[in-house]
């Protein structure tokens, strides 16, 4: 269109010679996970100071020949930067998933190297992967159970095994692991997780079935790119050491403050706002977390999110309803306990487990009528039980309550990256967590 309109082609370019890295570039607004959306303003510099740090990091796996499958909003940050201003740098491709339903088939199709994802999507990879293993049972499910734990046991020793295993592995590896492999197109070189904390088991899960993982973490805030792992040092636990021109540091009280080009002019119409995020040229992120003897990040929780008991001490969520959503039984859940005396949980069952539960008990389909029935509570109760095992007193889910249908974008009770927004969950369910305090169904 523009070649054949010399007149806009130079207008064009006469636009573009009187930008500077410190115009602003775009508008984007935060998800709002604890309240009103925030309109950030992010300069031309930012972009490109991320676009650069990703390149310093992917170069470890090759710039050339890449296609990338882009799956979250265009809207979000995290999409706008790593799924679409970085591969255009790099002279990628870039294919566009027709949704959550057929991202499955859309990988298969398009065979990309890279993919820019969020943990909710591998929590749910996940389960459906062990889903299908269990339905085919017998040797296939030893084998592939065999082939993960090895490859988790690699990726944890740096890549030493002991002689034979090295042979079980490389035969794992062509029993197995292509075969998982092929389902995600059979290119991938990296899978790139931001926008809310993995969990760690999901992380090495995929690690260990040969799917290289990098996690890493950003705001909106910082364009939204500030730290990656390295492919050729990856950590499944940490987000990885802060990406070339970064400075990070961690404050007294926990929260990580960052510094440097990719940091934002401000927020839009909002100096106030601006002023309490920055300070001396640091961004305050509001997340808590600690880094490790190698300068690899590990968040520990979001500051605003920590829950604090009535007793004055801090639990995370985060961590909470990571380990609960990861038990087939159970699709997502919010814990709760502010100023309370212990934990509660709003739980969403996942309906594949579900839709299998209801037929071998014979229950109805209708699931308003499920809500209150007291089996389907004994069975997520259960599963609650499992987890609480593995936590402390602190963290324990010790009640909990269903949720009238599955939190998502369209409710707005999610935000465009899946992640939950428990201010606007706390109102709608608010009277049925309060009972939780005086009675309800009990988890142990």
């Amino acid at each position: 269109m523009l070649a054949a309109q010399p007149a806009c082609v130079d207008a064009v370019r006469e636009a573009a010679s009187t930008l500077s890295r410190e115009d602003v570039a775009c508008l984007i607004y935060t998800s709002g996970t604890g309240g009103a959306p925030k309109g950030v303003m992010i300069h031309h510099g930012a972009i490109l100071h991320n676009c650069m740090g990703a390149c310093d990091v992917l170069s470890e796996i090759g710039l050339a020949g890449n296609r990338f499958l882009s799956f979250l909003p265009l809207s979000h940050a995290y999409e706008h930067s790593a799924g679409q201003a970085l591969p255009v740098s790099i002279g990628a491709e870039i294919y566009y998933a027709e949704g959550i339903d057929k991202l499955a088939s859309n990988m298969a199709e398009t065979k990309p190297t890279i993919m820019v994802v969020v943990p909710r999507l591998f929590e749910m990879l996940r389960n459906r992967v062990l889903r299908q293993v269990e339905k085919e049972g017998g040797l296939k499910e030893k084998l592939f159970h065999k082939a993960l734990a090895l490859g988790i046991k690699r990726h944890r020793q740096g890549g030493r095994l002991g002689f034979f295993e090295r042979i079980q592995d490389k035969l794992f590896d062509r029993l197995v692991r292509a075969k998982v492999r092929r389902r995600f197109g059979g290119r991938l070189k990296a899978l790139v997780s931001g926008g809310a904390p993995l969990n760690k088991d999901v992380g090495e899960f995929f690690t260990g079935l040969g799917l290289p993982l990098l996690q890493g973490y950003g705001q909106t805030e910082a364009g939204p790119i500030i730290l990656v792992n390295r492919p050729t040092h990856s950590k499944t636990h940490s987000v990885g050491p802060p990406m070339k021109g970064v400075e990070l540091t961690i404050a007294d009280d926990g929260e990580i403050l960052v510094r440097g080009a990719l940091v934002m002019k401000g927020y839009w119409g909002d100096d106030r706002a601006t002023a309490d995020t920055i300070k001396d040229g640091w961004l305050h992120t509001g997340d808590i977390g600690i880094l490790d003897e190698d300068g690899h990040l590990v968040i520990t929780d979001r500051k605003k999110d920590l829950i604090v008991s009535d007793k004055g001490e801090n639990v995370s969520p985060q961590r909470v309803e990571g380990m609960l959503a990861l038990e087939m039984e159970i699709a997502q859940v919010m814990v709760y306990g502010d100023d309370k005396p212990y934990l509660v949980g709003l739980v969403v069952p996942d309906p594949e487990w579900l839709a299998s539960w209801t037929k071998e008990t014979g229950k109805t389909n209708d699931y308003a009528a499920l809500v209150a029935d007291p089996d389907l509570h004994t069975a997520i109760d259960a599963a609650i039980s499992r987890v609480n095992k593995r936590l402390s007193n602190l963290e324990k889910v010790r009640r909990f309550a269903l949720a009238d249908e599955p939190f998502s974008i369209e409710n707005e009770q999610m935000t465009p990256t899946l992640k939950i927004r428990r201010h606007v969950i706390g109102k709608i369910y608010r009277s049925r967590i309060e009972n939780l305090y005086g009675g309800g169904a009990k988890g142990k």
